[in-house]
């Protein structure tokens, strides 16, 4: 038990490492090794803007993204647990119950995305 918890956790950290080190690029323009002495040097904004509701849009996306990477993972624990019964019907049933469960979530993540973004794009539009 103590193996799985230590399992999960790795990967869930991994995932999260991999979501916002790698997914989100940030871009920093350099202008040689030795900037000229009449510019000042400076980097352009990640965020891409100093709105608030685009970055806690970009934040949410990212969130739900790594909501659903989970709901995969559970997909591929249901499925594992499900096809390692070897005919025990409690086993056979718990792996069934969570493919059910990763389901409903996978249906609540892509609803919260749905209303997220029409919010958001409301939100952005009267601005």
């Amino acid at each position: 038990m103590k193996f799985q918890k230590v399992l999960f956790f790795t990967l869930l950290f991994s995932l999260i490492v991999f979501q916002f080190f790698f997914l989100t690029p940030v871009s920093i323009k350099a202008s040689g090794n030795q900037p000229p002495a009449d510019k000042s040097v400076g980097l352009d904004n990640p965020l891409g803007g100093t709105d608030i509701p685009p970055i806690i849009s970009r934040i949410i996306t990212h969130a739900l993204g790594i909501v659903g990477a989970l709901a995969l993972l559970m997909f591929i624990w249901g499925g594992f647990i499900w096809m390692t019964a070897a005919g025990n019907t409690e086993r056979v049933k718990k792996g069934m119950n969570t493919l059910l469960w990763a389901t409903i979530g996978l249906v609540v993540i892509f609803a919260s995305y749905v209303i997220l973004k029409f919010i958001f794009d409301v939100l952005t539009k009267r601005a």
